[in-house]
């Protein structure tokens, strides 16, 4: 079977890069076309020289790496330094990337390769903020039809919010753009906190990182450990949770996770709820489903394909 063709939208953020490195380690069941950049742990700057850095830590540098929206739609941008550190990537000593942003924006990458390849076979990967997803969708409709599926890490149910009392951080930072997604009428497959809180890098699973004894093993140890003190502090858990890989682990091994396609609605309005992502899970409302929101996951298979996966880079 021909690799999943897909467009990786982040923010870099720890758990973007080893998002990243999981899919630039699978080429046989993943091929990256592209990754845009989106302001959101941290502003558009910094998430763009991030994705470059990542390309090159994983000696792929032959992934063109765009840079797009610098702010949400109608709302100032929130950042997340206090979880990722001033540059997004705190933990390791990266250097700064040869590499260079391909020129044009990344709604327009986005737009022109749906539009170029065959409808159906191109897979939009959000690990951030929806921004550039929800602009490519107004700015070119026709878009949305071609679209294979939208696979997002964003939203909560049982888990409720991280970065207010009702809202996950992505879907709050830009809510305008995710109720743009979850209405764009295709097939949408959600990754929540309620099992990215489950995929927690506790010490041996950071120490089976490091031992990979490669630069890209001992990074992304590096990574994880800046990236579990605030966690460990907020939810007294045993280390981060690994929230974007599990994008990506779902498109190479869907079989580690278990969901309900139910329908998601996107708080708008309230600024006590803003970014709040409504599931039906009981399903009481009467909506029409829209949305396969994932429940539960295969937490040691999830790991050994991300050690195993980081290994080969």
């Amino acid at each position: 079977m021909a690799p999943r063709k897909i467009i990786i939208d982040t923010d870099p953020g720890q758990d973007d890069a080893v998002a990243i490195l999981l899919a630039l380690g699978s080429p046989d069941e993943i091929e990256v076309l592209g990754i845009t950049a989106v302001a959101g742990n941290v502003p558009l700057a910094l998430t763009a020289k991030n994705s470059l850095m990542v390309c090159e830590l994983a000696g792929k540098v032959d992934v063109p790496v765009y840079a797009g929206c610098k702010a949400p739609l109608g709302r100032e941008l929130v950042t997340a330094e206090h979880v990722h550190g001033k540059t997004g990537l705190d933990g390791p000593t990266l250097p700064d990337p040869v590499m260079q942003l391909t020129e044009g924006h990344a709604v327009d990458f986005i737009i022109e390769t749906l539009r170029r390849e065959k409808s159906g076979t191109v897979t939009l990967c959000p690990l951030g903020p929806l921004t550039n997803i929800a602009t490519a969708l107004q700015k070119a409709p026709d878009i949305a039809d071609r679209i294979a599926e939208i696979v997002l890490m964003g939203g909560a149910y049982f888990e409720v919010g991280n970065i207010t009392p009702a809202a996950e951080f992505n879907i709050h930072v830009d809510p305008q753009a995710a109720d743009i997604i979850f209405k764009y009428g295709g097939m949408i497959t959600v990754m929540p906190l309620d099992v990215t809180h489950k995929a927690l890098v506790t010490k041996e699973r950071n120490d089976a990182f490091r031992a990979l004894g490669t630069p890209v093993g001992i990074a992304v140890a590096e990574m994880t450990e800046f990236f579990e003190r605030f966690d460990k502090e907020k939810y007294g858990s045993l280390g981060a949770p690994l929230h974007d890989p599990c994008v990506t682990a779902y498109l190479i091994k869907p079989e580690l996770f278990k969901g309900r396609f139910v329908n998601v609605e996107i708080e708008t309005q309230s600024e006590l709820t803003m970014g709040m992502t409504v599931a039906d899970w009981w399903g009481v409302s009467g909506r029409t489903p829209n949305a396969t929101f994932m429940g539960n996951i295969d937490v040691d298979g999830f790991f050994a394909l991300l050690t195993e996966r980081i290994g080969r880079l």
